[in-house]
């Protein structure tokens, strides 16, 4: 039989350390960036990557599996964004190919995990629902 860890915290969620990874990997992408992209591209590119693990983080405070949900889907529509930003950073040239790529990864990643979620909350009956 399978043993399950119990969540404790959002902090145990693998979902939530692989978007920290990625807010991570986003800052030290975009330090590399011209001076007169920083209230620009990599601004937003920021602001994206950290609003994902905020919006999983923030479960913790909205009991519901209806509230979890909808902030999955939030933190996956700024993983669309920042997917656009990148391709932006790709086609401007603002990095080194290898730098842009390990972002990428890690964000393919990331949102996988996430559509697996919200696809499973999704189907799960709301009869089940727990704080």
């Amino acid at each position: 039989m399978e043993q399950r860890k119990v969540i404790h915290s959002y902090k145990d969620l693998i979902v939530w350390q692989k978007t920290i990874e990625l807010a991570e990997a986003v800052y030290l992408l975009t330090s590399t960036f011209p001076s007169e992209e920083k209230f620009g591209l990599s601004s937003q590119m920021k602001r994206c990557s950290v609003s994902i693990p905020s919006n999983i983080a923030e479960r913790r405070f909205r009991g519901t599996r209806k509230d979890f949900l909808q902030l999955l889907r939030i933190a996956y529509g700024s993983g669309a964004e920042l997917e656009t930003q990148i391709e932006l950073t790709k086609r401007l040239k603002f990095s080194s190919a290898e730098g842009v790529i390990s972002v990428e990864v890690l964000l393919d990643e990331v949102m996988r995990m996430l559509n697996v979620i919200i696809r499973k909350l999704s189907k799960a009956s709301p009869a089940k629902e727990t704080n």
